[in-house]
């Protein structure tokens, strides 16, 4: 038999966005917030001439500094008032999830419900501050040191002053996002901090082919490599949406029981276990662990100990060293944030508590013990996955000249993305429809009265 919910979600049309007059002013305020976002990723930062800032990025953008460029639409490229994006607050987020193992402070704040979530959010706020502000400085110095070949600075004024404001500018940027993202989450649809990620990384989009398309005009780049590189990414893209939907059902029953004459029970539910239950972080996180040393060598690269330049040549894009690195921290943190998103105890023990079980499993310590023994299997698949889709392009990317936003780790976010927020519109859709079922059933109710 097909449920009432699963008939509406078959047959529910898009052309009811229109008459769904809630999702569509959500739906109006996220394409609103995320036009704010976009408009700050132009305004520039005072003190900085733009013509030597392109010529000095033009030096170093074949790096690390072209993906977190990539993460900020094209912001740091600019030395916009967004150049650091929200990156600042991803790092911080991730930080205290991961500390709420370590801490037991935080671990009890988690455990509170509601009222830790917000004292959580809160620590989280005070480290975006301090990471923005420590990065801000960290680029306006950077800048300082920086000169083109003909001896000119990007920084008009240098000093104390200008990197003190720079500093502060980026941090308002960096805590002005996070209130956008924020506010897209409550009054709009999907995450918005994702959303605003998603928006900087598609804005590069056709740049970046049309310089893959340039490079075919000129000759620079073959014509049967592009042709390999458009099938390879729809290939890629199949892949991706095929594996990020993939999950395991592990079957949940209930027994019956009696509550006054009444036998209440009986009936079996799934626990969906996803393949990849980290979602995007570990590749994000691996970018930001990878990008920090690379970015200071970046800066200091002749002008330091000698052994800052070896560490340059050998973590390098393409280079084996830094593809090993990269696939070892994504496959680590695969692992580490499935731990800490799933917990199988808890999992187990809830289950206990409403009387569910697993089929030829005890309940207790024995579920625990199977889950982890699923999830284990599952995480190892998702990390290779992971690994591979994120690590391929980079070899593709060194060797053809490709743009970073044509990699993996772009694709694979926008994929994540893009269907979450689909999901989510089809969630609202669906609510819709049972609302006007509603609807039409109390009428016929009064009309029959």
């Amino acid at each position: 038999m097909v449920s009432a919910a699963e008939r509406l979600a078959s047959n529910f049309d898009l052309s009811l966005i229109g008459k769904a007059k809630e999702l569509k002013s959500r739906l109006w305020f996220v394409m609103g917030a995320l036009i704010v976002a976009r408009i700050g990723a132009y305004i520039p930062i005072p003190g900085i001439d733009p013509k030597v800032l392109a010529d000095i990025f033009k030096q170093h953008s074949g790096g690390v500094l072209g993906v977190f460029n990539m993460f900020s639409g094209g912001a740091l490229g600019r030395m916009t008032i967004f150049a650091l994006a929200i990156m600042p607050y991803i790092s911080s987020s991730i930080i205290f999830q991961l500390m709420t193992i370590a801490s037991p402070h935080l671990a009890a704040l988690k455990k509170e419900g509601e009222p830790g979530r917000r004292k959580i959010n809160q620590y989280t706020r005070y480290g975006t501050v301090f990471l923005a502000f420590i990065q801000g400085y960290g680029i306006a110095s950077g800048l300082e040191s920086q000169h083109t070949s003909a001896g000119l600075s990007a920084v008009i004024d240098p000093g104390l002053f200008f990197r003190l404001t720079t500093a502060m500018t980026l941090v308002g940027g960096t805590m002005f996002l996070m209130w956008v993202g924020e506010q897209i989450t409550a009054r709009g649809i999907g995450n918005g901090i994702s959303l605003i990620i998603f928006s900087g990384i598609v804005a590069g989009f056709p740049s970046a082919i049309a310089k893959t398309l340039e490079q075919g005009r000129t000759g620079a780049l073959p014509t049967e490599v592009i042709i390999g590189i458009v099938v390879g990414a729809l290939a890629l893209v199949g892949f991706i949406v095929f594996m990020e939907r993939a999950q395991r059902r592990i079957i949940v029953q209930y027994p019956k029981r009696q509550v006054g004459l009444k036998i209440m029970g009986g009936e079996s539910s799934h626990l969906p276990l996803k393949l990849n239950m980290a979602g995007v972080i570990p590749p994000i996180f691996a970018s930001s662990i990878l990008l920090f040393p690379l970015t200071i060598a970046g800066f200091n690269q002749g002008k330091g100990p000698s052994w800052i330049t070896t560490v340059t040549a050998y973590l390098g894009h393409g280079q084996p060293l830094y593809i090993v690195l990269y696939m070892a921290i994504i496959i680590f943190f695969s692992f580490f944030y499935t731990s800490v998103v799933f917990n199988t105890t808890d999992t187990a023990d809830n289950l206990k508590k409403y009387g569910g079980f697993i089929a030829g499993i005890r309940p207790g310590k024995n579920t625990a013990e199977y889950l982890d023994y699923m999830i284990t299997r599952l995480t190892t698949v998702g990390a290779i996955y992971l690994a591979f889709v994120c690590a391929l392009p980079e070899v593709l990317i060194a060797n053809y000249n490709i743009p970073f936003y044509l990699g993996g780790t772009s694709i694979l976010i926008s994929i994540n993305v893009l269907l979450d927020f689909i999901q989510q519109v089809h969630s609202h859709l669906i609510a819709h429809q049972y609302e006007g079922l509603i609807k039409k059933s109390k009428l016929k109710g009064k009309g029959r009265g």
